[in-house]
């Protein structure tokens, strides 16, 4: 797609939801669905009193391990096929392969009980591989202990919704898979089904794989995440935002403001907060605030390869720029508060960045680390910490 520069580019740049595309609930949901009294326990857990917060990382080769943060324990995972790429929730790690989808268990997550958090420790797995051909778009729900994982595969074109609590339990389940015949596509989890693409509109199928309901309308979709809103389906016009309440499915709809052209293709933010980000094209980044359903469109210095809201008090927004800064910026007036020095080699397009409420992890496979960044603190490199293997892929666990 051909990108223009947005109009309006020396301010911040603001507008709300102006049209619904089906009724919506007037207030959303501020808690995660929940299981009942189990607070995310399984057999063999070991509840603990903090997040119990690891790196992730996995070599060109497959070897895969975590590094305990608070400990510096390593602890050996065992090797995957060849990876290409690596998506995680905060618990799982969806690995790429050429074989389908390994999902490895780091045996580490928290659970969100929406006033307070519940951390678990396990021992960790690799639980198998979700057959599929070609690159695999993977979207979360809200908890990796219920509720479900939605995959597409680009190759096969095949839509696959698996069943979290299997996961949970060491073990992979298809709930449903639909061959789409389309070689772009996303499968968005919410309520007990996922809304999954079919051209320019976005479909529901319950956990049995039949549609149901009336197709929503979403020109060119793309970009997917689960919000303490609700689900967020980026489309050319805006976003969707579907929430789901009491048994039910509501959709509205989020527009850009006039004039705007570089749209946003990838969402990122911190787990379970209501604000996300996305690169906006050479411009700067998107904020889509869910609650308020605005969006905010922040000019940076520099264009941008990777951006994450962090949303918390003071609004921090951390980014990866094209000349392999690591920066950040507020949300509220986009001033930028802090960057290193440029450290990261082909302006940071190798990289992955994950944030947590203190702290923002790079990976740096250039140079064999991953940064950890105070990002309330100017964007100051805290550590550079060694992985026990090469950090190819490299996500946080235990959020």
């Amino acid at each position: 797609m051909t990108s223009r520069p947005l109009l309006l580019l020396p301010a911040v740049l603001t507008v709300a939801a102006l049209a619904a595309c089906s009724p919506a609930p007037s207030a959303a949901p501020s808690t995660p669905p929940t299981t009942g009294d189990g607070h995310g326990a399984i057999a063999g857990a070991e509840e603990v009193a903090e997040p119990p917060l690891g790196l992730l990382s996995i070599d060109a080769d497959g070897t895969a391990a975590v590094l305990d943060l608070l400990t510096d324990e390593a602890i050996d995972l065992g090797t995957t096929a060849a990876p290409t790429a690596l998506a995680s929730d905060g618990r799982y790690g969806f690995v790429t392969t050429d074989d389908g989808l390994e999902v490895i268990d780091s045996g580490r997550w928290s659970w969100d009980h929406g006033d307070h958090f519940h951390y678990y420790l396990a021992d960790p797995d690799l639980l198998g591989t979700v057959p599929g051909d070609g690159p695999a778009t993977v979207t979360f729900g809200a908890l990796s202990t219920a509720g479900t994982t939605g995959v597409f595969f680009a190759g096969s074109g095949e839509a696959v919704l698996l069943d979290n609590k299997a996961l949970s339990d060491g073990r992979i389940d298809a709930l449903f898979r639909i061959d789409t015949g389309a070689d772009t596509g996303l499968v968005a989890p919410i309520g007990d089904g996922a809304l999954v693409t079919d051209g320019d509109a976005l479909v529901f199928h319950g956990r049995d794989g039949e549609s149901a309901g009336t197709p929503v309308e979403c020109v060119e979709p793309e970009g997917a995440i689960t919000t303490r809103v609700g689900l967020v389906v980026g489309c050319a016009d805006g976003a969707v935002l579907a929430i789901w309440q009491d048994g039910e499915l509501a959709t509205e709809r989020i527009p850009y403001p006039a004039g705007a052209s570089d749209r946003a293709l990838t969402f990122d933010g911190r787990k379970g907060r209501p604000t996300v980000a996305a690169v906006a094209g050479t411009t700067g980044f998107w904020l889509l605030d869910t609650r308020e359903r605005t969006w905010t469109l922040v000019p940076t210095e520099r264009p941008l390869t990777r951006v994450v809201a962090v949303d918390d008090a003071e609004g921090h927004v951390v980014a990866i720029d094209a000349d392999g800064r690591i920066v950040v910026h507020l949300a509220e007036g986009g001033a930028r508060v802090g960057a290193t020095e440029p450290v990261l080699a082909d302006g940071g397009t190798a990289t992955s960045l994950v944030v947590d409420e203190q702290r923002a992890y790079v990976g740096d496979p250039a140079a064999g680390v991953v940064h950890e960044i105070d990002y309330a603190d100017a964007a100051r490199i805290a550590r550079s910490l060694e992985t026990p293997t090469a950090p190819t892929f490299v996500t946080e666990v235990g959020r």
